[in-house]
């Protein structure tokens, strides 16, 4: 049985599966928890699967205050009363992911990150003048223009043509990430981060960890997943034939990957 609920703090999740150690999924910055329906079955059977909306996502409420992604990751986990859980994190998710085992280490069974780097890295130069171009995009052009460049920069990634991209994977994340660009454009209140940051502290993760990276996602990403699994000894495994969203792109391929590590270390 799924069960559908809100925390007090306005946070949508859902939660199904089996009386095994329970999953927490954290989306990508590009989607919401809908972006796991890949992988959502195949952890039901599994495991005590958790996903859900980070702030001003999907159903969840809108910032209106100070907020960790980290921090609303726990507000799930204390609605729940979930003690300690592996978490699974997507880019954005997989950062806050990170945080969280270095913030609450005894709240975290083990650690996935997907397409992420640490809070604290330095994207190179060529990735900010993209994410500045999205921004000049949005507000010469519009919307749609900016939807399209970040397609271009997380879909397609900087090594493939469009044409070489599943349109309809393409068109799915453009859909709901258009909506995201025109729901997030009036937000004021952006999440706090930690300190000191993730990059200057994983030295100190203690939990198994797996590293998973697409073969075509941006360099400056993939250096930052590369310096996790460099210094946190964690395993690293990359999926080829993709970009940033692995799990979309080749599910077959991110479950074989997923399942073993969840299955040792959850």
């Amino acid at each position: 049985m799924t069960v559908t609920a809100r925390t007090r703090s306005g946070l949508a999740y859902e939660v199904a599966g089996t009386d095994a150690p329970p999953v927490l999924l954290m989306h990508a910055g590009l989607s919401d928890r809908r972006i796991w329906d890949p992988q959502w079955g195949a952890l039901v059977e599994r495991f005590n699967a958790i996903r859900y909306d980070a702030r001003g996502f999907g159903s969840s409420a809108d910032p209106a205050r100070p907020y960790t992604l980290h921090g609303d990751g726990l507000d799930v986990l204390d609605e729940l009363e979930i003690d300690r859980a592996a978490v699974v994190g997507l880019s954005m998710g997989g950062g806050a992911a990170l945080d969280m085992a270095l913030a609450v280490p005894h709240r975290v069974s083990a650690l996935v990150t997907v397409g992420s780097t640490p809070s604290g890295w330095q994207h190179t130069r060529d990735l900010m003048r993209a994410w500045e171009a999205v921004d000049a995009a949005f507000e010469a052009k519009g919307i749609d223009a900016a939807n399209e460049l970040e397609m271009k920069m997380w879909i397609d990634g900087p090594h493939r043509r469009t044409d070489a991209v599943d349109r309809d994977v393409r068109t799915a994340i453009a859909s709901v990430n258009r909506v995201l660009l025109e729901r997030q454009a009036a937000f004021t209140v952006e999440p706090g981060e930690l300190h000191p940051p993730a990059i200057d502290r994983l030295g100190d993760l203690r939990c198994p960890s797996l590293v998973i990276t697409g073969e075509f996602d941006q360099p400056s990403v993939l250096a930052g997943a590369f310096e996790i699994a460099r210094r946190t000894g964690a395993q690293h495994i990359e999926i080829p034939g993709c970009a940033h969203l692995p799990n979309v792109e080749r599910p077959r391929e991110f479950l074989a990957a997923l399942l073993p590590f969840l299955e040792r270390n959850a």
